[in-house]
């Protein structure tokens, strides 16, 4: 925020895009570091900083905005920057009654019945994370133990129900064609290594060859050149080899060496991809961010 209100210094009307631009030249920040996105990958980090810098200076009355797109810096803008100060955060802020009743205007947005979770996203962004960036940041956290939860249930199934879930996970991804399609060849092959067959996609122009091992040690080297053996065996050119557990550097130095495909999923993959396609999962809550739509405001 100092930065930001440093560039308004100068008294004159500056866009947003000023602002990036003299910001990312500030902290020289690489094409890479502006093209990083928040984890929903719906907005760049830095642009969606910069945007919440120019928001919580403005509620301070730091800046104001003569029209749309377009700020300057106000007098008390002026006055803090004649103060001097080393940094300017939320709690340098919270001097001005302005930004204090923004700030208890957002909280009062939250139920007065709060649990542990909201408590999660406050602490988050009082540690200086932008709103947007709070509610991602919470709910990779709860995406996390959500996924540690499934794979221990996972662990607890039988072997057989295993080899279900998988011929599922590879479904809902769009492999197999059908649940009953996919699901009558798996487990029937008992060829030395290989747990199942499925389709690579509807038309069944390839097939891929599975193993899906419900361990909980590390997989190592032999059991995947025992599966590569297999394919072998069978002509074929691709595998998928899936574990709860996972896999030592020499099972995926050698899996990466080999001519056969062969892909390597372990228990974090396995965990991830089921909730990304809702194999064993279901939605609790729903909540939609938005923003204002410029478009709608434009007059001819």
């Amino acid at each position: 925020m100092l930065p930001f209100l440093t560039l308004l210094g100068d008294g004159k009307e500056h866009s947003l895009r000023d602002a990036e631009e003299h910001l990312a030249k500030f902290f020289t920040l690489s094409d890479a570091d502006r093209a990083e996105l928040l984890p929903s990958g719906q907005q760049g980090i830095f642009r969606n900083r910069v945007g919440w810098a120019r928001t919580y200076l403005k509620k301070a009355g730091l800046v104001e905005a003569p029209r749309r797109g377009i700020f300057r810096i106000t007098s008390k803008g002026l006055t803090v920057l004649g103060s001097k100060p080393v940094r300017i955060d939320s709690k340098f802020l919270e001097q001005f009654p302005e930004f204090v009743e923004f700030r208890d205007a957002s909280k009062s947005g939250l139920d007065s019945n709060a649990d542990a979770k909201s408590t999660e996203i406050n602490a988050v962004a009082v540690a200086g994370a932008t709103p947007e960036e709070a509610i991602e940041l919470a709910y990779q956290g709860l995406r996390g133990q959500l996924a540690q939860e499934l794979l221990s249930v996972v662990l607890s199934c039988s072997p057989a129900f295993f080899e279900q879930l998988v011929v599922d996970l590879l479904v809902k991804m769009g492999y197999g064609g059908s649940r009953r399609d996919a699901g009558e060849r798996i487990g029937q092959s008992g060829d030395g290594g290989i747990d199942g067959i499925i389709k690579e996609d509807r038309l069944g122009l390839d097939a891929i060859y599975l193993q899906a091992k419900r361990w909980q040690g590390s997989v190592g080297r032999p059991e995947i050149q025992k599966f590569v053996g297999a394919l072998q065996g069978q002509r074929a050119k691709k595998g998928v080899f899936i574990t709860t557990s996972a896999y030592t550097s020499e099972a995926m130095d050698y899996a990466s060496r080999i001519d056969t495909k062969v892909v390597l999923i372990d228990g974090k993959t396995l965990s991830t991809l089921m909730i990304d396609f809702d194999v064993g999962v279901s939605a609790a809550s729903t909540y939609v961010v938005k923003k204002i739509d410029s478009d709608y405001f434009e007059e001819g």
